[in-house]
C-alpha cells in the first residue's frame, strides 16, 4: 500500500480549493492502478447552486475527480523535481455512465486503472462509488502538457 495524504497530493496536482477533488490516496500500484477518495460535504461551494433544496454533486465534478486521480497515477514513479513532467490535462471521456446521485455526507471512492499508454497520452478505466454502489464509470484520457 502506498498512501498519500493531502500534502503529497498537492505536490502532484496543480489544483487548489475549490477544484481539488481528491482528499486521500489509499493505494497505488505504479503503472497499474490507484485508489483514493473525496469526502463530500455540504460546505462544498457547488451546493450553493446545485441544487440548494436537494444538493447533488454534478457529474462533471465526479469525472474531474476521476481525471485528477488518473493524473496522479500517470505521474507515479517519476521524480517530480528532476523529471519536470508538467501537468496532465483532461483530454477525453468515453462511455461515461452515471448510476446514482452523490450527495453531502457521501465518501466518493475513486479508482483508476491503466488501459493504455502512448507517448504523452494515457487512457484509464475509472469508477467512482459510494458505499460499494457504483456512482459513475468512464474511460478517461489525459495528456501531458509541459510547463
Amino acid at each position: 500500500m502506498n498512501q498519500k495524504m493531502i500534502e503529497e497530493i498537492l505536490e502532484y496536482l496543480p489544483h487548489r480549493y475549490p477544484m481539488l477533488l481528491v482528499d486521500r490516496i489509499t493505494d497505488v500500484v505504479t503503472d497499474e492502478s490507484i485508489r483514493g477518495f473525496k469526502n463530500i460535504t455540504y460546505n462544498e461551494q457547488v451546493f450553493q447552486g446545485h441544487f440548494p433544496q436537494r444538493p447533488i454533486l454534478p457529474g462533471v465534478m465526479i469525472l474531474e475527480a476521476l481525471a485528477q486521480i488518473s493524473g496522479i497515477l500517470a505521474l507515479q514513479g517519476r521524480d517530480l523535481a528532476k523529471d519536470n513532467p508538467g501537468i496532465y490535462l483532461f483530454a477525453g471521456i468515453d462511455k461515461a455512465r452515471f448510476r446514482r446521485p452523490v450527495v453531502p455526507g457521501d465518501r466518493l471512492d475513486l479508482v483508476a486503472t491503466y488501459k493504455a499508454r502512448k507517448s504523452n497520452f494515457a487512457k484509464f478505466d475509472c469508477e467512482a462509488s459510494v458505499d460499494g454502489q457504483l456512482a459513475c464509470s468512464a474511460s478517461l484520457t489525459v495528456v501531458e502538457q509541459k510547463t
